[in-house]
């Protein structure tokens, strides 16, 4: 027997961590395996190591100290300089004692939901948005996550209106709703939301009396002409300061899923401490924290890094597009993050998301590329895939080719030998993991 919570998190095993994995065990090679997976699905920036691995090989081997216990919220030296770097992208000073270190930035958003909600109570969520919201803000706080629709006439911009609309109607249904969360820049769409689009929600938020947490991951893989702006920014938030609750981490902008490590950063001192006795059970290793302060020591090699980063992030972004363009595949353009949100909304082979899932089935299992369908994000309108391009371009060019081939086969067969026999189902409410 199991509890009535863990049937609930079996019951919801994410496809979209079923198709990275299978993808990732029989990847793609020119030479070895020329009818493997091709994986587009996750959101893993794989430009950077040659950037990061002469870096990581200079710190210091680990000593002694760092195989003993430390303060579980993050050690003092990493929670300083995290400190520093965030400081700047939020254009105000933050205090390293505001910070909470904890195992990877899926942990900051299950601390701050489960501190925030108690089980049944909502939190509003503009949709599009990340598949794994669902599990990472609901899966152990109880909490429902409400999507706020946004418009694909004007290409699921987050706007206050929308927001505002969706506190209103669960509010008239009789559900409690304790916060509005959003990504940004967004994923799945890229956006970086304009200064004027921040203040307007955190407007909204403050009249419906509900917190706001803003998940910045991808606040330093910024490529596009506007620049980031976090909902932390005193110019966008003079008000609402202590109820918006920033989450950051280092998987996006440095490159380092596996070290998993997040950062919640909150002024509101119920929920610091409430956050940092729920780090008690999601720590970081003191020897992971102790490498990470290394790599933040100088800050100049930061900033070298984080720029070269913006500029290949930028070049990647240029190649796909240009792929796409050439081959006619309309999409939403994006200026941050890893992913390009494709519009296949005429090539699907039926009506609604069950269409959609079967096209997403046929370019996994046929042209064997792993992209993500937009029902996994809770995109209001069938038809859009989230494509991630941060890999070599070589693999792009190829799975763009297959995806082409696929759907026109008049441009040539897509690549790949028949279905593998393993159903890939995809929940009714989808969600993932941080793929």
């Amino acid at each position: 027997m199991v509890s009535r919570q863990a049937a609930r998190l079996l019951a919801d095993t994410p496809a979209i961590a079923e198709a990275h994995f299978r993808a990732e065990a029989q990847p793609y090679d020119a030479h070895l395996r020329p009818d493997g997976y091709i994986n587009l699905g996750t959101a893993e920036n794989r430009l950077l190591w040659d950037l990061l691995e002469d870096r990581l090989a200079a710190l210091p081997p680990m000593a002694e100290a760092t195989a003993r216990y430390a303060p579980l919220h993050g050690t003092a030296v990493l929670r300083e300089r995290i400190a520093a770097l965030l400081s700047a992208s939020c254009r105000t000073p933050l205090d390293a004692d505001d910070l909470v270190v904890i195992s990877g930035a899926t942990g900051a958003l299950d601390a701050i939901a489960s501190v925030l909600c108690d089980p049944g109570e909502a939190i509003v969520v503009p949709a599009p948005y990340y598949g794994a919201f669902d599990t990472d803000l609901g899966g152990r706080s109880g909490a429902r996550i409400r999507p706020a629709p946004l418009s694909p006439e004007d290409g699921f911009r987050l706007t206050a209106d929308a927001v505002d609309r969706a506190l209103k109607e669960a509010r008239s249904e009789g559900t409690t709703v304790r916060a509005v969360a959003l990504s940004s820049p967004s994923n799945p769409i890229g956006e970086v939301h304009p200064p004027e689009v921040l203040a307007a929600v955190l407007r909204v938020a403050r009249e419906h009396d509900v917190d706001l947490i803003s998940d910045e991951i991808y606040a330093h893989a910024v490529f596009g002409e506007h620049a980031f702006t976090s909902a932390a920014d005193p110019a966008v938030n003079p008000h609402w300061a202590g109820r918006t609750h920033v989450v950051w981490g280092f998987a996006k902008d440095f490159g380092l899923p596996g070290l998993k490590t997040g950062v919640l950063h909150t002024r509101d001192p119920r929920v610091r401490d409430a956050a940092r006795a729920m780090a008690y059970f999601a720590p970081v290793s003191t020897a992971t924290q102790d490498t990470l302060a290394g790599l933040l020591a100088d800050p100049a090699w930061v900033a070298s890094f984080l720029a070269a980063g913006r500029r290949r992030l930028g070049s990647s972004y240029g190649h796909l597009v240009a792929l796409l363009d050439a081959h006619g595949i309309p999409y939403a353009p994006a200026e941050a993050g890893f992913s390009v949100w494709l519009d296949l909304r005429r090539w699907l082979p039926g009506t609604g998301f069950e269409a959609e899932r079967r096209l997403w089935r046929e370019l996994f299992d046929t042209a064997k590329v792993s992209v993500l369908p937009g029902g996994a994000f809770r995109s209001p309108q069938p038809g859009w895939f989230r494509l991630c391009h941060t890999v070599d371009a070589p693999l792009v060019a190829e799975a763009v080719r297959r995806i082409a081939a696929h759907l026109d086969p008049a441009a040539g067969p897509a690549a790949g030998p028949a279905p593998l026999p393993l159903p890939l189902p995809l929940p009714s409410s989808p969600n993932g993991r941080r793929p």
